[in-house]
């Protein structure tokens, strides 16, 4: 979208980052929100807004990076990760994820479709944090690759729409 800071674009009247807080809002105890720029901004939604925290020679580690702030950040067990631009995300996404981690003992999960894997809305353990910082220092980037190696679990949901993302200027109406 232009390089534009895709959290604090409009839809609905609303930043993006506004609807995701307000889905996630009844699921979880605490809100983290990462983010690089316009801090005073996010911080001005009255949640912890946290910074990626991997060396300069990993500047460009994506979200992977914004996971290892989240999981360092985080005072509980668990993490739950979705993006800004997914305004639909299901009202029971972090019960069904906890649950299938709990039922397959994975200290990680991720949501699934019959459109393909949605690997950013997903449940980490917070003991995953030095393995994630080990990955990136080694230069891995990809969210796959990372789940893959630390064995995550997909878990199939049928809301395709939920887990649709935002992504031309044209979905923002």
């Amino acid at each position: 979208m232009g390089g534009a800071d895709k959290g604090l674009l409009v839809h609905h009247g609303q930043p993006l980052v506004n609807h995701a807080i307000a889905r996630l809002k009844p699921q979880v105890e605490t809100i983290i929100v990462s983010a690089n720029r316009n801090l005073d901004v996010y911080a001005a939604l009255g949640h912890r807004v946290v910074r990626d925290t991997v060396a300069d020679v990993t500047r460009s580690a994506g979200p992977l990076a914004g996971w290892l702030a989240g999981l360092q950040a985080c005072d509980t067990d668990w993490l739950v990760s979705v993006p800004c631009d997914a305004p639909d995300l299901p009202g029971d996404l972090v019960a069904r994820l906890h649950a299938a981690a709990l039922a397959a003992a994975a200290s990680a999960v991720y949501a699934t479709t019959t459109d393909g894997p949605h690997p950013t809305f997903a449940l980490l353990q917070r003991s995953l944090a030095p393995e994630l910082e080990r990955f990136l220092e080694q230069g891995g980037r990809r969210i796959r690759d990372w789940l893959s190696a630390v064995d995550a679990v997909p878990v199939p949901f049928a809301e395709e729409s939920a887990f649709a993302n935002l992504n031309h200027p044209d979905d923002l109406r």
